[in-house]
C-alpha cells in the first residue's frame, strides 16, 4: 500500500499548485536541502532544481486526491499528474523483462520529441502505475499550468494551412516506427494526439490489437474528421489524400510522406524565411587547448539573405593532447566542402531522401579522412583522434540535421525547449535496445562513454543520425558541445537567455556571448562551442487552393547519390544530379500513350533479336572450327545496361517473403549497381523481402529489397576481400570505380533484380503491405524505420563520462 500524507486543507492544496509552495529537495547528494518550488536552484548550494511533472498511466484511474503524497515523494497535482519532489533519487524501476508495455517507450526514444519517456513506476494499491516524463502539459507560468495541451482535433481549425499539413506530415513519419513496435493505434486516438505549437505530442502509447491491427488506410478515415475545419487552400488536397489512403493507392507511410511533401512545397511558396547564424568557440577556464571547432568560423555572423548559403557545424575533438583539435578541424573542412554543394541546388530539384543520404555519406567521408590520418600517423587505442559532430542545414521550409557523438542540437520556440538529438553514449544505447530505462542506465559506470565518433573506426561501422523537420514558426536552433549542454544548462537557461531573441528581438551575438559565459562559469570543465541559428518565418495564407497532381503517386527514391564508395573523395554531389527526380508510378491507368517511348522499345527489341541471330551464327561457326577463338574484351565505352546480379539458376528461392540462398549471390546498396557497393550473400544465408514498397517499377525491370536474417559462414563461397581498401579515383581501375564488395552482415539490406531470381512461388501484393516481414530464425520484426546502434566498442578517450550527462 502506498503511503499517503494528507495535506491540511483544500486551500492549502490550491496554494501548492498556484503559488508553488511545494517542497523540492536538492538533487545534490551532498546537500539535499528543502526548497520552495518557486525557486529554480537550491538556495543552499545553487544546484539546479529539476521540475519533473509526470503523467501516470493508469487506464483512466486516478492515482489519488490532489495534494496527497505518494510514497513520500510524488505530489499529486491533478487526477493523473504528479510532481517528483525528490528528483535526485533514482525512481522505482520495474522489471522490464516482465513489463512489455514499457518496451515501446524505450525503443522509440529517438522520437522523444513526440512521445513522453518512461521515468519509473509507483505502486498505488495493488497496481503498478507507469510514470511518464515530459507529457504534453501546459508549462509552468501559463494560466492552464498542469492541464493537458489541446487535442489535435480541437486545435485544428486555428492552425494555418502549412501547420495543418505539418501535423499530418509528422504523423505520417511516425507511422512506420510506431507500427514496428505495435503501437500505431496511438496515432488514431483523438484523446492521445495533442499539439504544442507546431509539434504533435502523444499523451501515451496504446497497443494495437492482435486480431485487427490498424493499417495505413485507417489514417484516411481518421483524417476525414478534420476536413470540415481544414483551410480552404489545402481542403481539396487533403480530401484527395484521404481518398487515396482509403482506396489503397497510398499503401505505405513512405508514399504518404512523399505526397504530403508535395503539398508542403506548394503551401511553403507563401512562406518567406530569414536566417541568421552566429558561432563562437572558447577554450574555457581549465583546458590548455581548444579542441572544438565550428563553421562558420568563430565570431561569424551571417544572414540569409543576402548570402545564399546557410550551414552550421559544431565539432568537439576527442584525443586530448594527441590531436582532438586536428580531428575537429579536419571534420569541419571535409563536411563544409561536401555539403556546400547542396546549398547551391534549387529547392524544387531536391529530394529529401537523397539529401539525407548525402548527409550520411558526407559524415562517412569525414570519418574516413580522420581515420586515414590516424593510420598514417600509426595512432592506436587512446592515441587515435576523433571528433563528435552536429550539423544543421536549413533548406527552404525544412531543416536537416546530422549527428554523431554527444554534441547536441536544441530547438527553442515560444512553447518550450526541445532536445532533438540523442547522445551516442552507452546509456542511450541501452535504452534504445530496450534493455534499461534511462534513469537507471545513466547511473551505471561509463554510461556517458561514447559508442561512436568520427575517425575512431571504419565508416562501415559508423551510423550517423540524420533528421529533417518542417519549420512553420519562428525558432532558435542551438548547436553546442557538451561544455554548455552538461548539467542541463540549456534547459535551465533557455527561457531567460535565449527566448528573448524571439520575444524581444535581442541581438543574437550578445546572446551567444552570454551563453559562453554561462558555460564557463556554471560548468567550466571543458571547451565550449556554440552555433545559434535564428529562423524567422513570414507566412501568408494562400488565396487559392493549391494544385498538386496526384495521378502519379511520387514513390520515394531509394538510390544513394554518391557515385563512389564511402571513404573516397567524391565530386558527384553536383546540382545536375537532382534533375532526374521523377520515379515511375506503379499501376497508373491514366498515363497517356507515349508513342516515342514504345518506338524506342520496339527498336531495341528488334536490335536485340538481330544481335541474337548473329551471335547464334558465330557460335555455330566456332563449334565447327578447329581453331579456338579468344573472347573479345568488353569495350569500356559501352552504354548498355550491365548484367547485374548474375545469379545461377535455382540459386535462390523465395516464398511468402522468406528467401533462402543456395549459391552465392550479389545484392547492391542501390538500384544503380554500376555505382553501388556490392554485397556478397553466401550460400546457406536466409533473407526476407522488406515490404511491398520495395517492389519498385523502374524502366525495363523490377527490383526487390532484401534484408538478411541469417548469414552463412561458408567462406568458400566468397572470393572477395571483406576489408575494402580506400583508394583514390586515380588508383582504382576504371571498371571498378565506384564499386566495392563486402560480405553482407546480418540485418543489412540490398537490392536484386526480380528477373534474376528463380522463384517457386510468384510474388503478389501483400494483403497488409505495411506489416513487416519476420525472420523465421528469431521472429524479430524488421527494423525498417530505425537504425541499429553501433555495436562496436565504446570510444576510448580521456573525455569525461556520465557525471555530466542528463539525469
Amino acid at each position: 500500500m502506498p503511503l499517503l500524507i494528507k495535506l491540511p486543507t483544500a486551500d492549502r492544496c490550491k496554494k501548492i499548485m498556484e503559488n508553488d509552495e511545494a517542497i523540492i529537495y536538492c538533487p545534490n547528494e551532498l546537500c539535499g536541502a528543502a526548497n520552495s518550488n518557486r525557486h529554480d536552484s537550491c538556495q543552499l548550494c545553487n544546484t539546479p532544481l529539476p521540475k519533473r511533472y509526470l503523467w501516470a498511466v493508469g487506464g483512466g484511474r486516478t492515482v489519488g486526491s490532489v495534494g496527497e503524497m505518494l510514497q513520500e515523494r510524488y505530489l499529486i497535482i491533478s487526477s493523473s499528474v504528479v510532481l517528483d519532489t525528490k528528483p535526485g533519487l533514482l525512481p522505482q524501476i520495474p522489471d522490464i523483462e516482465n513489463a512489455p508495455e514499457i518496451r515501446p517507450y524505450l525503443r522509440l526514444i529517438p522520437y522523444r520529441l513526440y512521445i513522453p519517456q518512461a521515468y519509473g513506476v509507483v505502486n498505488v494499491g495493488s497496481d503498478e502505475i507507469l510514470l511518464l516524463e515530459k507529457p504534453p502539459l501546459y508549462p509552468k507560468g501559463t494560466p492552464e499550468f498542469g492541464k493537458l495541451l489541446p487535442e489535435l482535433i480541437t486545435a485544428w481549425h486555428e492552425a494555418s494551412s502549412i501547420r495543418q499539413l505539418n501535423w499530418l506530415w509528422q504523423i505520417a513519419n511516425l507511422w512506420q516506427p510506431f507500427k514496428s513496435e505495435g503501437v500505431a493505434s496511438s496515432l488514431l486516438d483523438a484523446q492521445l494526439l495533442r499539439v504544442e505549437g507546431s509539434f504533435i505530442r502523444l499523451l501515451e502509447l496504446r497497443f494495437d490489437t492482435e486480431h485487427n491491427p490498424p493499417t495505413i488506410s485507417s489514417l484516411g478515415k481518421f483524417w476525414q474528421q478534420l476536413l470540415p475545419n481544414t483551410r480552404p487552400a489545402i481542403a481539396h488536397f487533403l480530401q484527395e489524400v484521404c481518398n487515396l489512403l482509403l482506396s489503397g493507392e497510398i499503401y505505405s507511410s513512405d508514399l504518404l510522406v512523399a505526397v504530403l511533401d508535395k503539398g508542403l512545397i506548394e503551401v511553403a511558396r507563401n512562406q518567406t524565411p530569414t536566417i541568421q547564424i552566429a558561432t563562437k568557440t572558447d577554450t574555457g577556464p581549465i583546458r590548455q587547448r581548444n579542441e572544438d571547432a565550428c563553421y562558420p568560423a568563430s565570431g561569424s555572423l551571417i544572414s540569409k539573405p543576402p548570402t545564399n548559403q546557410a550551414l552550421a557545424i559544431v565539432c568537439d575533438g576527442i584525443g586530448g593532447h594527441e590531436g582532438g583539435n586536428v580531428a575537429s578541424n579536419l571534420a569541419i573542412y571535409s563536411l563544409q566542402q561536401q555539403v556546400e554543394q547542396l546549398t547551391q541546388v534549387p529547392y524544387e530539384n531536391i529530394e529529401p531522401a537523397i539529401v539525407l543520404e548525402d548527409l550520411e555519406k558526407a559524415a562517412a567521408i569525414a570519418n574516413d579522412k580522420i581515420s586515414q590520418q590516424n593510420d598514417t600517423e600509426n595512432r592506436q587505442g587512446r592515441q587515435r583522434m576523433g571528433t563528435t559532430v552536429v550539423m544543421a542545414l536549413p533548406i527552404a521550409h525544412e531543416i536537416y540535421f546530422t549527428h554523431v557523438g554527444d554534441s547536441r542540437a536544441y530547438w527553442i520556440t515560444r512553447y518550450g525547449c526541445y532536445q532533438i538529438t540523442l547522445d551516442d553514449d552507452v546509456a542511450s544505447r541501452e535504452v534504445r535496445l530496450g534493455y534499461a530505462m534511462y534513469r537507471e542506465a545513466v547511473m551505471q559506470p561509463a554510461s556517458g562513454s561514447l559508442v561512436q565518433a568520427l575517425g575512431m573506426g571504419p565508416s562501415s561501422s559508423l551510423h550517423p543520425t540524420t533528421q529533417r523537420f518542417v519549420i512553420d514558426q519562428d525558432s532558435i536552433f542551438v548547436l553546442c558541445s557538451d561544455g554548455l549542454s552538461d548539467f542541463d544548462r540549456v534547459e535551465q537557461y533557455w527561457d531567460s537567455e535565449i527566448l528573448p531573441i524571439l520575444d524581444q528581438g535581442s541581438d543574437i551575438s550578445q546572446i551567444l556571448d552570454q551563453l559562453i559565459n554561462i558555460a564557463n562559469s556554471k560548468n567550466g570543465h571543458d571547451n565550449v562551442t556554440i552555433a545559434l541559428l535564428h529562423y524567422k518565418v513570414k507566412f501568408s495564407e494562400p488565396t487559392s487552393p493549391i494544385e498538386v497532381p496526384l495521378t502519379d503517386i511520387p514513390e520515394p527514391k531509394q538510390e544513394v547519390s554518391f557515385s563512389s564508395p564511402v571513404g573516397i573523395e567524391s565530386t558527384s554531389m553536383l546540382p545536375t544530379r537532382y534533375q532526374k527526380t521523377k520515379v515511375l508510378s506503379a499501376g497508373n491507368k491514366n498515363k497517356p500513350f507515349n508513342f516515342r517511348f514504345w518506338l524506342i522499345v520496339a527498336g531495341f527489341f528488334s536490335f536485340s533479336i538481330a544481335c541474337g541471330l548473329l551471335l547464334t551464327r558465330i557460335l555455330g561457326e566456332q563449334a565447327s572450327s578447329p581453331i579456338a577463338i579468344a573472347p573479345q574484351p568488353t569495350p569500356q565505352t559501352t552504354t548498355e545496361t550491365p548484367n547485374v546480379n548474375p545469379t545461377p539458376t535455382n540459386s535462390i528461392i523465395y516464398k511468402n517473403n522468406q528467401v533462402e540462398v543456395k549459391n552465392k549471390i550479389s545484392l547492391y546498396k542501390t538500384t544503380t549497381p554500376i555505382e553501388s557497393e556490392e554485397l556478397i550473400v553466401t550460400a546457406g544465408s536466409k533473407l526476407i523481402i522488406i515490404d511491398e514498397a520495395a517492389i519498385k517499377n523502374i524502366p525495363g525491370d523490377k527490383w526487390l529489397r532484401l534484408q538478411t536474417c541469417i548469414v552463412s559462414t561458408d567462406s568458400e563461397s566468397v572470393t572477395t576481400n571483406t576489408t575494402p581498401q580506400v583508394k583514390t579515383d586515380k588508383e582504382k581501375p576504371k571498371e571498378e570505380k565506384g564499386k566495392a564488395k563486402n560480405i553482407i552482415q546480418k540485418g543489412q539490406q540490398g537490392w536484386i533484380r526480380l528477373s534474376s531470381l528463380k522463384p517457386n512461388a510468384s510474388i503478389t501484393k501483400p494483403s497488409n503491405p505495411e506489416t513487416p516481414s519476420q525472420c523465421e530464425s528469431d521472429g524479430q520484426k524488421t527494423p525498417s524505420a530505425e537504425k541499429s546502434p553501433s555495436s562496436g566498442n565504446e570510444v576510448d578517450s580521456d573525455r569525461k563520462t556520465s557525471p555530466q550527462k542528463n539525469r
